[in-house]
């Protein structure tokens, strides 16, 4: 019922549902388009299809790119580990100009492809947290799609108006922190604001749409508040993500992993990488 808007950092609402004409901040999205072009498209997905896909959950097929983890029992290992693949080299160096992704070094890779035939979708989930560090990449490949975020805690979100009577321009958060009325009761127009409304998270839904070689970034509150998911009604045409995760802290510099961290990350950054 609301959708996610790159340009001001908003989660607004639907025209037609009952939150139209409201918003509340959704940080820790990070959206740039076009962040490969065409041919590199067309590359990329030519070298993967060189490889088998694994049959995964849901109606996906996988390629996997990473240690052996059992996160029930949190153990891994490197196991027949190899590194990420020849052609993620050139993406990964190019996530440096990403202001969000300053430090980051992928210690896994697991491509995914997504076609309406086999009904594929992914549940509501979190990423794990134990293994996996702050910020989940994505890159959306051959056809759009809209992630869908949820949040099923017990708490509210705080809603303002997402426009003024007067010109219709979206106000910044934090305008309507008080609680204002009009003046009488029989004031209408631009000097009229609505006041602020809360309502449960848990009716609330939020659409970030992936247009084709967008490359995607959670972290914070949209990596640990939220539930992100894909529905089989927003699956078109073959689609294919390819998520890269980072380390945790258990698993970084002074963490009680560290050691482990580091002959993964020296694994990974080779570039040498077969699917599992």
């Amino acid at each position: 019922n609301f959708t996610y808007c790159p340009a001001t950092g908003l989660a607004k609402g639907n025209e037609h549902s009952e939150f139209a004409g409201w918003a509340f901040p959704f940080p820790g999205v990070f959206l740039t388009e076009e962040f490969i072009s065409e041919d590199e498209e067309s590359e990329i997905v030519e070298l993967m299809d060189r490889d088998d896909w694994k049959p995964s959950q849901s109606g996906r097929k996988k390629q996997d790119y990473g240690p052996k983890v059992n996160f029930k029992k949190q153990r891994l290992k490197a196991g027949s580990f190899t590194g990420l693949p020849s052609f993620s080299k050139k993406i990964v160096a190019q996530m440096k100009d990403c202001s969000v992704l300053g430090g980051f070094l992928p210690v896994e890779q697991c491509n995914l492809d997504y076609v309406p035939e086999r009904g594929s979708a992914i549940d509501p989930h979190f990423d794990d947290w134990w293994l996996w560090g702050e910020r989940l990449v994505s890159l959306n490949l051959l056809s759009r799609t809209v992630l869908s975020m949820s949040c099923d805690s017990e708490g509210s979100i705080q809603l303002f108006p997402a426009f003024t009577k007067e010109n219709r321009e979206l106000s910044p958060p934090g305008s309507f922190t008080q609680t204002s009325a009009c003046k009488n009761s029989g004031e209408e127009g631009i000097n009229c604001i609505l006041s602020p409304r809360r309502v449960p998270s848990r009716e609330v839904t939020v659409a970030i749409h992936l247009p084709r070689r967008s490359l995607l970034v959670l972290y914070g509150d949209a990596r640990y508040k939220w539930k992100h998911a894909i529905h089989r009604k927003h699956i078109e045409h073959r689609r294919i993500c390819v998520t890269f995760r980072e380390l945790s802290a258990e698993f970084s510099a002074g963490g009680r992993h560290e050691e482990l961290g580091k002959e993964l990350l020296e694994i990974a950054l080779s570039f040498q990488g077969r699917p599992l």
